[in-house]
C-alpha cells in the first residue's frame, strides 16, 4: 500500500537541475575517490602485485639453488661410492698380500724349523755313535785284556781300538 501511493503520486518530469546536481556530486565523488581512495588502493596492488612477483622470483631460485644442490650431493655421493669402492678393492689387495706373507714366512719358519731339528737329530746320532763306540771300544779293551790275561800298552791299545772301529765301519 505504501508502494502504491508512492506510483500513484509521483508524477513523471524530467527536472535539470537534479541531474545536473548528481552529475556533480558524482564527479566530486570520483574525483575524492580517486585522490582517496583509488591511488592508495593501487599501491597497495602494486606492493601486492610487486611482493607475489618477489616471492615467485625468490621461489623460482630458491628451487634452482635446491636442483643444483641435489646435482651436487648426487655428485658427490657417487665420487663417496667411488671411493669407499676403491678403498674395499686395496684393503682386499692388501689383505691378499698380508695373507701370502704370512703364509710365506710361516712356510719359512716351518722349514727352518725343519731343518734346525735335522742338524740337531744328526747331531745327537753322532754323539750316540760316538758314545756306543766308545762304549764298545771300553768293552772290547776289557774283554781282550780278560781273554789275554795280561795288560795291554796304550799303544797296543789304541790300535786295537781303531782296527776294530774299521772293521765295525765296514760291517756297517
Amino acid at each position: 500500500m505504501f508502494l502504491d501511493n508512492f506510483v500513484l503520486n509521483a508524477e513523471v518530469s524530467f527536472n535539470g537541475g537534479d541531474v545536473l546536481a548528481t552529475l556533480i556530486i558524482f564527479l566530486v565523488l570520483m574525483i575524492l575517490l580517486k585522490k582517496f581512495a583509488w591511488g592508495p588502493l593501487m599501491g597497495i596492488m602494486r606492493q601486492r602485485e610487486e611482493l607475489v612477483a618477489s616471492e615467485i622470483d625468490a621461489a623460482e631460485n630458491a628451487r634452482k639453488e635446491a636442483a643444483k644442490t641435489l646435482e651436487e650431493q648426487k655428485a658427490l655421493l657417487k665420487e663417496a661410492r667411488t671411493e669407499a669402492q676403491t678403498i674395499v678393492e686395496s684393503a682386499k689387495k692388501q689383505g691378499d698380500i698380508q695373507r701370502e706373507e704370512i703364509i710365506s714366512a710361516a712356510r719359512a719358519e716351518a722349514n727352518r724349523l725343519k731343518e734346525s731339528a735335522v742338524r740337531e737329530i744328526e747331531t745327537e746320532k753322532e754323539k750316540a755313535i760316538l758314545a756306543v763306540r766308545e762304549e764298545v771300544v771300553s768293552l772290547s779293551v776289557l774283554a781282550a785284556s780278560k781273554v789275554l790275561g795280561k795288560e795291554i800298552s796304550e799303544e797296543d791299545n789304541s790300535a786295537l781300538i781303531k782296527e776294530t772301529i774299521a772293521k765295525a765301519g765296514e760291517a756297517k
